[in-house]
């Protein structure tokens, strides 16, 4: 079955639509998406890289993780809020980017944009929106509840093309770039060869219209297409530079997964810093985000912001991830799969469902504000060098 295609898909509000009764989790909403998605979106947002072992490992780190409780703690006063550069959010979830949004519902971001907003979440744009980053602006910053509107950026061959787009974002109101380090190039995702995946004639990465198109210049004896070619416009260090030379934004990291990085991501001038390992997209058989976060706070010590993704499916997810030391967390399949089964709708059942489990996870471990969350969390052990 396809996605449902809104019947308002070019008014600015998106339609509002129902879910069944018998959906109450976010493995409700993804078990409900495959059968609304078609095979080819599905492949898309569902899939892995290789045998999909981090994808696996990034949920099951989560569950190995135990929550030791607390008891007989008073608890007036409780709350979820957090500060995030220099902003309170009334709880520590933003929406991760994901790419081609109008693959799951013809509202596409706009109405993960109101979601987000109304719920006060922060949302994080790709650069590959298949909506224009005006229209998703304007749209998450008319409820006055929003979070924080960020701009994730890939870095484009065309050096003023980027420095276009960043400007572009920084007018529109976005409040950060996040400058995506771990995806040089795409993974090796066997679902997406399978059913031979292609976006539609009407779905596009439409911010990146006018980018002129790179030729790649002929291979001298012994170079590799891949090493001397495609990746002479990866991400640097001395971007960071170069996008604080262009910008007033700050600039977050995201891909970090060893902390050395991390200490140079924070050398180089990086205002924050995402532990992520693009949700097992890209390299298989890399850490877990749950394993690793521990160490990269234990770098970061509180010197900038640092959030993680992957596998987070349970307000329980939540509070670990801040108890292990992130300042908040990014979901990105859950609310595609929400978005997919009810649009705007979709997406803020997701939200409101894991706001509420993180509230009765804190109630039950006597945890009355984040600020305690590492009182409560045994941390995993990582053994890599």
């Amino acid at each position: 079955m396809n996605a449902r295609t809104s019947t308002n898909a070019t008014s600015t509000v998106p339609a509002i639509e129902t879910l069944p009764a018998s959906i109450v989790n976010v493995a409700d909403h993804m078990h409900f998406a495959e059968t609304r998605l078609d095979p080819q979106a599905w492949a898309y947002f569902s899939g892995g890289a290789g045998d999909e072992i981090t994808l696996r490992a990034n949920r099951d780190a989560w569950n190995s993780i135990h929550i030791v409780p607390r008891v007989m703690r008073a608890m007036p006063g409780g709350h979820t809020r957090v500060s995030l550069l220099g902003k309170t959010l009334l709880h520590p979830l933003l929406l991760a980017p994901v790419a081609f949004q109008q693959l799951a519902h013809a509202d596409g971001e706009l109405a993960s944009a109101y979601a987000a907003a109304v719920n006060g979440a922060g949302m994080v744009l790709s650069t590959q929106s298949s909506t224009g980053l005006e229209s998703v602006a304007a749209a998450f910053k008319s409820e006055a509840s929003a979070g924080p509107l960020w701009f994730q950026l890939y870095m484009q061959h065309d050096r003023g093309f980027t420095r276009d787009l960043v400007l572009r974002a920084e007018a529109a109101g976005y409040e950060a770039l996040v400058l995506t380090v771990d995806a040089a190039s795409s993974g090796a995702r066997d679902g997406e060869r399978r059913v031979q995946f292609k976006l539609p004639a009407h779905i596009s990465a439409v911010n990146l219209q006018g980018l002129p198109p790179w030729q790649m210049p002929p291979l001298a004896a012994g170079e590799s297409a891949m090493f001397d070619r495609l990746l002479m416009h990866a991400p640097t260090w001395d971007d960071i530079d170069w996008l604080k030379s262009i910008s007033k934004l700050p600039v977050i990291i995201k891909g970090v997964l060893h902390e050395a990085d991390a200490a140079i991501a924070i050398d180089r001038g990086a205002d924050g810093l995402v532990v992520s390992n693009h949700g097992g997209r890209t390299l298989d058989t890399v850490p877990a985000t749950a394993s690793v976060l521990p160490r990269i706070a234990d770098t970061v010590s509180g010197r900038i912001p640092l959030l993680v993704d992957g596998g987070i499916r349970r307000g329980t997810d939540v509070l670990k991830a801040i108890g292990l030391g992130a300042t908040a967390v990014m979901i990105g399949r859950p609310y595609v799969c929400g978005l997919a089964n009810a649009g705007a709708v979709g997406v803020a059942h997701v939200l409101r469902l894991l706001c509420d489990e993180l509230e009765i996870a804190m109630a039950l471990s006597g945890v009355a504000t984040l600020a305690d969350a590492k009182s409560v969390i045994n941390p995993p052990t990582v053994n890599y060098k």
